[in-house]
């Protein structure tokens, strides 16, 4: 059973959806007791880093997160600023993660760029595959998938980055550490190669 964390943030009913179009039983999580009935989970997000971690604290889920995706070791995907959140902190807000990955969260430099780009960083773009992983089964190095972000995950430790993407510098678009996945992109909005992804995580 996947469980999906209703705290306030991100697109919880189209998740749901891609799964019971799947014929795959998921459910919202919106108590304690609910963590129980899942094997694993997904954090969605969209906004803010302080936006999300302030909804933890005040769902209480906060308070779950050392039983629930480390002691019982429940797969947990995190998606955007769902995945950010596994950071130290982040250079948007004031507020500390969940310390999660030896990462700090920093603003995609423009700089240097020569075309012009601007922040978001919003459509389509590819993956680059750093490692193979259970995660990326049936989808090839270099698909596309949909992002809107203006901030990226910066690791310390490579060896936790799964696939990269470019958009004025290079950025992880998936990061791996033991049960716990964190992709940059939204599978809900990429269509059948987000589907896969949300397919695959299921079967981990």
């Amino acid at each position: 059973m996947i469980g999906i964390i209703d705290y306030g943030l991100g697109n919880i009913k189209a998740i749901s959806n891609i799964y019971d179009k799947l014929k795959i039983k998921n459910m919202i999580i919106r108590s304690k007791e609910d963590f129980e009935k899942i094997s694993s989970m997904i954090l969605p997000g969209v906004g803010s880093f302080d936006s999300a971690i302030n909804l933890l604290i005040k769902s209480k889920y906060l308070e779950l997160n050392k039983i629930n995706f480390h002691e019982k070791k429940k797969n947990i995907l995190g998606i955007c600023v769902g995945m950010q959140i596994f950071s130290r902190k982040s250079s948007e807000g004031s507020l500390s993660g969940l310390n999660w990955f030896d990462a700090n969260v920093k603003k995609i430099n423009l700089q240097n760029n020569s075309e012009k780009m601007r922040l978001p960083h919003m459509g389509w773009n590819s993956i680059k595959f750093l490692k193979n992983d259970h995660l990326l089964r049936d989808i090839k190095d270099g698909e596309h998938f949909y992002f809107c972000h203006s901030y990226y995950f910066s690791c310390n430790n490579k060896k936790d980055i799964i696939s990269e993407t470019k958009f004025s510098q290079k950025f992880p678009s998936i990061i791996k550490k033991d049960n716990i996945y964190g992709i940059q992109f939204h599978p809900e909005k990429s269509h059948d190669n987000g589907v896969k992804i949300l397919e695959n995580f299921s079967k981990l």
